[in-house]
């Protein structure tokens, strides 16, 4: 089943979804990329996601990566580039009462993962794919919609088939997140539109 809309569960339908990426609302793109660890000015013009991947390699250290943000539908997001994410900043990010959802692919560590926080709190993470191991300071938030939607049951065992495709899997877990939180970002978006950058050292 190939997704059309422009929601998120076009992500899983990537062979190559290399890049994190950070929905937060309550804070412009501008303010997103500077709690993030942006350099203000770092980045001299708006970019597109082959010129920040292009950025990356030229900085060839492991050290520093880029993010391009934009805003959509009421959220700012930050599209990743690079070797680290801001998994560690979730909390600082969301400080004065900003919500941020974060998913990030876990290239090296599967299975990609989702978190959540909110005014200066990990609310709830898990992996997408291992959703029945769930932490934050509420654990279980998703817990219904994940029951409703069939990837769990009400005991928080698996509930989907064991010979189900991955992305099968994947998607039925982005498509709660994407429903709970109201999130959409055209994969033209994500690629090429031209939006601010920052590098992040």
């Amino acid at each position: 089943m190939s997704v059309v809309h422009g929601g998120i569960q076009w992500l899983v339908e990537q062979d190559d979804w290399q890049h994190s990426v950070v929905f937060a609302r309550g804070i412009t793109p501008d303010e997103l990329g500077l709690r993030m660890g942006g350099v203000r000015g770092s980045v001299a013009s708006p970019i597109t996601g082959v010129e920040a991947w292009d950025m990356v390699l030229d900085l060839a250290t492991a050290d520093n990566h880029v993010v391009r943000v934009g805003a959509h539908d009421g959220w700012s997001f930050a599209v990743e580039y690079g070797p680290r994410d801001c998994t560690r900043r979730l909390a600082e990010i969301s400080r004065s009462g900003v919500e941020v959802v974060h998913l990030h692919p876990s290239l090296d560590h599967p299975p990609a993962m989702f978190s959540h926080a909110r005014d200066g709190v990990d609310v709830c993470s898990f992996g997408i794919g291992e959703e029945c191991w769930r932490w934050g300071d509420q654990p279980d938030l998703l817990l219904p919609e994940l029951v409703a939607a069939g990837v769990l049951h009400s005991d928080g065992q698996y509930a989907r088939p064991d010979d189900e495709s991955y992305r099968d899997r994947d998607r039925h877990t982005l498509a709660l997140i994407e429903t709970r939180f109201d999130l959409s970002l055209p994969r033209d978006v994500w690629e090429n539109e031209r939006l601010l950058a920052f590098v992040i050292g």
